[in-house]
This record gives C-alpha cells, structure tokens and sequence, in this order.
C-alpha cells in the first residue's frame, strides 16, 4: 500500500495556472518580448528556472533571467487575492490522512506564496510537510521537489505515490521513480496527462477521493 502522498500544490490544490500564465506574459512584455499565452500556459508546473529558457531560449535566460523572474513575481504579486482552493482540498487531504497515509505538499512555487497558499486551505493543519521552490536547486520537470518532499517525510524505501496537474509533474515523477495521478484543473488534457506518465486522470479532486482506495492501494 501506498504510504506517501506528494501533492503539488499550484494548480492541483489551488486555482492558480491561468494566473501564473498572465503574469509570465506581462513579465516578458516588460523585455519587448510578446510570448503566446497558449504557450506559457503549457509551461506552467515548471519552476521559473525551467520555464524561462524552455520558453525564450538558453540566450533570453542568460541575458535576463532573473530580471523576467523578478519581474514575474511583481506581475503574480497583485493577484494573490484572488487565488481560490479547488473544490474538496481540505476533504481529499482529510481522506488521506485517515488512512494513515503520510502527506507532503511539494510545490516549485516561491516560499511566500505557498504561506499564502496554505492558508487557504488549512495546509499546515492537514499535511505532514510541505516544501517550495527555496528547497530545492532544481524545479519541476526535475525530479528534485519530490524526492526532497519524500525526504521530509522519512521515506526511505516507502511506497509513494504523486498527485499534480501539469505534464511536468509526471514527467518529474517518473523520474523520481513514483506513480502519478492526475486532475485536470491545471488546464491539461487527459491525453498529455497520460502520455507524460499518469496511470489515471481525474476530472476533479472529489472524483480522485471517490477513487482514493484505489489509489493508494
């Protein structure tokens, strides 16, 4: 049986994709760079070390990386506000935990933003551990932010299972060596979820707590 859950956070417990995508584009506007957000979009569950050079190129990431991150950042900052759980967080969290099943956040998001994120969901009440992109020296698709999620929760040889919305999550998943389970709310579809390393996608978290046993068997 199943004795780890990593959840990502960004995008699979809160409602966050579409904004991170806004504010990628109006960052890299700043740089007289105008990316499709359509594209951005298919990037977001990377880091923003991964998601600049995959999106402009190693040379845009040299010249000015940490400048569009800044910038991204200032552009994010004003619509923290507006962040909402997903329907069923804190019920799916519960349903784990009820099981005996050890929960771990693993999020590639900048440490005040995960506070802000945890917040609304009663993270800290509701999981085990959590870490962000300050752990880790490499983002999502790496495989670093599961395996130290894994760590913080004395894994060991345990079984783990990883629960995300975006094809980088599996991608990191497979590379960590764990299974992955798949919502929907990031704004991917069922067909890039499962060729990128899902064993099942859900429309939902209450539908994925519906399945939970068979999850975690």
């Amino acid at each position: 049986m199943t004795q780890i859950v990593i959840l990502d956070v960004d995008g699979t417990l809160v409602d966050t994709n579409y904004q991170h995508a806004l504010a990628w584009f109006r960052a890299f506007r700043r740089f007289d760079l105008t990316m499709p957000v359509w594209r951005l979009h298919r990037a977001i569950g990377m880091g923003g070390d991964q998601l600049v050079p995959h999106v402009a190129g190693d040379r845009f990431e040299q010249e000015r990386g940490d400048d569009v991150r800044a910038a991204w950042a200032d552009e994010f900052e004003p619509m923290l506000g507006e962040i909402q759980p997903f329907e069923g967080v804190r019920e799916l969290l519960g349903a784990i935990r009820e099981r005996g099943v050890k929960t771990v956040l693993a999020s590639s998001g900048k440490p005040e933003h995960v506070e802000v994120y945890l917040d609304l969901f009663d993270g800290r009440d509701l999981a085990d551990a959590w870490t962000t992109s300050a752990d880790v020296d490499q983002t999502k698709p790496e495989p670093d932010p599961l395996s130290v999620a894994a760590e913080r929760v004395g894994a060991g040889d345990a079984k783990a299972a990883v629960i995300g919305d975006s094809v980088w999550d599996f991608l990191a998943a497979d590379r960590a060596g764990y299974l992955g389970y798949a919502v929907r709310t990031g704004g991917f579809s069922g067909a890039e979820l499962r060729e990128a390393g899902a064993r099942e996608v859900f429309d939902s978290l209450p539908e994925l707590q519906k399945a939970l046993d068979r999850v975690l068997a």
